[in-house]
């Protein structure tokens, strides 16, 4: 596996993950504990993301998993929020969006 796929897998991984927490979300708003087959959804595809950390840890460095697992899920939570919960971002916000998109990139470049 070279380092770009690893990096696209550890961005890939994450995405599936927020998969995962889209789903909790939509079953918590569900009316009393209704939503459990989301919940339960949500918890398989969280455990089923480990096998493929697995074969990028191998690859990459934990602190750089984790910085590309942190701003894909901080981008990707965020567009969520907003496209499909109608939720709002403040400056402080979008300029941490934007932070994380560098640091990700400082990582890819110089490791």
């Amino acid at each position: 596996m070279t380092k770009f796929l690893a990096f696209s897998s550890a961005i890939l991984l994450g995405l599936i993950t927020v998969f995962g927490d889209y789903l909790i979300k939509k079953g918590s708003l569900k009316i009393s504990f209704s939503g459990w087959q989301y919940l339960l959804a949500g918890c398989i595809i969280y455990g089923l993301t480990g096998v493929g950390w697995f074969f990028v840890f191998r690859r990459i460095e934990i602190s750089d998993v984790g910085a590309i697992y942190s701003m894909t899920c901080i981008v990707a939570l965020a567009m969520l929020g907003v496209i499909v919960f109608h939720e709002r971002l403040s400056p402080g916000e979008i300029l941490g969006i934007v932070f994380a998109i560098a640091s990700v990139i400082l990582l890819y470049r110089f490791s």
